[in-house]
């Protein structure tokens, strides 16, 4: 029997090429209608590509934007990031976006995992949060089977196309991810 599709996924560096599969999902409104930009135009997914790039060569480095692969095509079917937020209370931020195709798979909660983990032992961070709209459930569902505790609300933090938008808060401590994992 084959293994699940989530256990195949892997995440490596963006490179340049990578933007035709970006815009495969960031072109779609179903994708972008709980943020801030898109759909996306070909222009804008070649610059966000541009722009994750620059972002990589960054010394100090506090932007970690991986392609999640799957299967032995390592097909590109969405991304995962770590925002260093700050350096001094070793604080990140993470965040996901997948090709529809993919959702409800658990990928996007395999990946995420994947970060957490190299958010607490690579770049030993204390605290590391995510925002989610709180109509996205699926979203905050991923970010409760990780093990991170909703913090609060924060109302009207985020203009959308067609208006202001709240964000659910959640965060997981290097303490309680340690403990969850054994």
């Amino acid at each position: 029997m084959p293994e699940p599709i989530e256990k195949r996924i892997q995440l490596r560096e963006i490179v340049e090429e990578d933007w035709a599969s970006v815009h495969a999902y960031a072109s779609l409104e179903m994708v972008s209608r709980h943020q801030a930009w898109g759909p996306n135009s070909k222009e804008d997914s070649k610059a966000y590509v541009h722009e994750v790039l620059m972002e990589a060569k960054a010394i100090p480095r506090r932007q970690f934007i991986f392609a999640i692969t799957v299967g032995e095509t390592k097909k590109m079917i969405g991304a995962v990031e770590l925002n260093i937020r700050d350096e001094v209370n070793r604080t990140g931020e993470i965040g996901y976006i997948l090709h529809p195709d993919f959702w409800g798979r658990g990928i996007a909660g395999e990946a995420a995992a994947q970060v957490l983990q190299f958010a607490f032992n690579d770049q030993k961070l204390h605290r590391v949060f995510a925002t989610c709209d709180p109509r996205n459930a699926a979203s905050y569902r991923v970010l409760e089977k990780l093990g991170m505790s909703k913090e609060g609300r924060l109302r009207e933090n985020i203009r959308l196309r067609d208006g202001w938008r709240d964000s659910f808060v959640y965060s997981i401590l290097e303490e309680e991810w340690r403990e969850s994992r054994q």
